[in-house]
């Protein structure tokens, strides 16, 4: 009998997937415990149009994270420090920071652990950091850290 599985199901598929199972099974089991609904026409239309809403969700949020790159390409976000003698820096500039000046000064919301940095920028200068905001859509932003 092939259903539609609902839910993870450990040895048998996962979500949305068409599989192939015994009668028994399906009927004792999957439809009892609630984890999957027989494969008609009617149930394969509805699952076809979820993905087909998911695709075109993804598709939207695929666009929007490709406006906010082209956004970051133009931002030069800058901080001022404190620094000591030989122009070495105390503490340094965070994903956090980042983050919270990102979104202050230019209205995007971007999460902190999307932020690619292995430890906070502790050299004056320009530092370009990578931020993914979207699968496959990573925006580069300029960080420019200044003495005070």
């Amino acid at each position: 009998m092939k259903v539609i599985l609902k839910e993870n199901v450990k040895s048998i598929g996962k979500k949305d997937e068409i599989v192939n199972v015994s009668d028994g099974y399906a009927r004792n089991f999957l439809f009892v415990k609630n984890l999957a609904v027989e494969a008609n026409n009617e149930n394969l239309s509805k699952l076809k149009s979820r993905k087909d809403s998911e695709q075109y969700r993804k598709n939207q949020d695929k666009q929007v994270a490709e406006e906010v790159a082209k956004k970051m390409q133009k931002i030069k976000l800058q901080f001022r420090v404190k620094t000591g003698e030989n122009g070495k820096i105390f503490g340094g500039v965070s994903s956090k920071e980042i983050q919270e000046k990102l979104e202050k000064d230019y209205k995007i919301n971007v999460d902190k652990k999307k932020i690619e940095l292995k430890e906070a920028i502790k050299t004056l200068g320009i530092t370009k950091v990578q931020i993914k905001l979207f699968e496959g859509v990573v925006g580069i932003l300029k960080v420019d850290i200044v003495p005070e």
